[in-house]
């Protein structure tokens, strides 16, 4: 037993024998009351007769009483200094960005934005960090970080900063397409889809969405088909996982618009599907893994998951990339032959 439990329990006891004494407890308890001291001392081997352990566990002039009034005092003051701090914490707002982050960060986002322009993506994500480090509550950061990691290839990273984008705004319809993009880009074409239609819920008429939910109710429909799957397998056409010959064909299709010539000289891709020459080339490119080889290419690969996601470049992007655009050369060439 350390002294200081026998310090309180005399403090105890001295308490219940003043409470007898200035007849605080009523004379019929009295007795019941000095059987519980007695026991009590006993217990933790406190006498209050022993004149010794009196002068050792004694805190007078400090009482048990007073003790604990000071106590009940000290917390009613805690308590009133805690509850006044969150309404005044509440009137000030810690996490708003001052006027001047928000112009750096709008540097930031141009630099990563020219940085995006020329491919540059590493250094885009970066920029794209520290917008968002200065300003965290502006989702077009978040969505153009999406985009860089997209361009990537990481598209699980895309996925994570379009959903923060979302819940930072929920209306930045923009944010829906680049979810979206990702998640087709993953295979998930369920979620996609869903992505799609929430981003349309805002925005009814945007194309962008419009095609994008087309392609993954298509992708949803193929996946839910017997037929189509397994001729998927079989088929020569395409290399492992990727495109075929009919994929390709959508692509251009979508590249050649609504029949008019294509952008910077190309000739009018739509039209050429149906050049029976160029149709026997591709053939024969499918036959003997041409095209599969063809898909290695990184900027064909990330064309034609930009095309299938509702996401299509425009003519000038695809003849700035000069494998993409020996692509459509030749192509032009065989479409000229007819």
């Amino acid at each position: 037993m350390s002294e200081k439990q026998q310090k309180l329990v005399y403090s105890i006891i001295e308490f219940l024998n003043q409470s007898i004494q200035d007849g605080t407890v009523k004379a019929d308890d009295q007795e019941s009351l000095e059987v519980a001291i007695q026991c009590i001392g006993e217990a933790f081997g406190v006498d209050p007769s022993n004149q010794e352990q009196v002068q050792k566990l004694s805190v007078k002039p400090a009482t048990l009483q007073s003790i604990f009034d000071v106590y009940i005092k000290t917390r009613d003051k805690v308590s009133s200094a805690q509850s006044s701090s969150p309404a005044s914490a509440s009137t000030s707002k810690p996490n708003v960005p001052s006027a001047e982050d928000k112009a750096q960060a709008e540097k930031c986002k141009q630099t990563g934005n020219a940085q995006m322009s020329s491919k540059e993506y590493d250094a885009a994500i970066e920029s794209y960090n520290k917008a968002v480090a200065l300003d965290p509550t502006n989702p077009v950061y978040y969505s153009n970080r999406a985009a860089a990691h997209s361009s990537k290839g990481d598209h699980l990273a895309a996925v994570g900063d379009a959903e923060k984008a979302i819940s930072v705004d929920s209306k930045f319809v923009k944010a829906y397409h680049r979810l979206g993009h990702a998640q087709y880009s993953l295979g998930d074409f369920k979620a996609a889809a869903s992505a799609f239609e929430r981003g349309l819920k805002l925005e009814p008429s945007n194309a962008s969405l419009k095609t994008g939910l087309q392609n993954a109710r298509a992708r949803i429909d193929s996946d839910n088909s017997d037929d189509t799957v397994s001729g998927t397998r079989s088929g020569g056409a395409s290399g492992a996982g990727g495109p075929g010959l009919g994929g390709m064909a959508d692509m251009l299709r979508n590249l050649g618009g609504s029949g008019g010539p294509g952008g910077g000289g190309m000739p009018d891709l739509a039209s050429m599907m149906n050049n029976p020459q160029l149709m026997a080339m591709a053939q024969q490119m499918a036959a003997n893994g041409g095209l599969a080889s063809l898909m290695q290419n990184p900027g064909v690969a990330n064309m034609m998951s930009r095309v299938q996601s509702g996401n299509m470049p425009s003519m000038e992007e695809i003849m700035a990339d000069p494998s993409l655009r020996q692509l459509a050369e030749q192509f032009g060439a065989a479409a000229g032959r007819r």
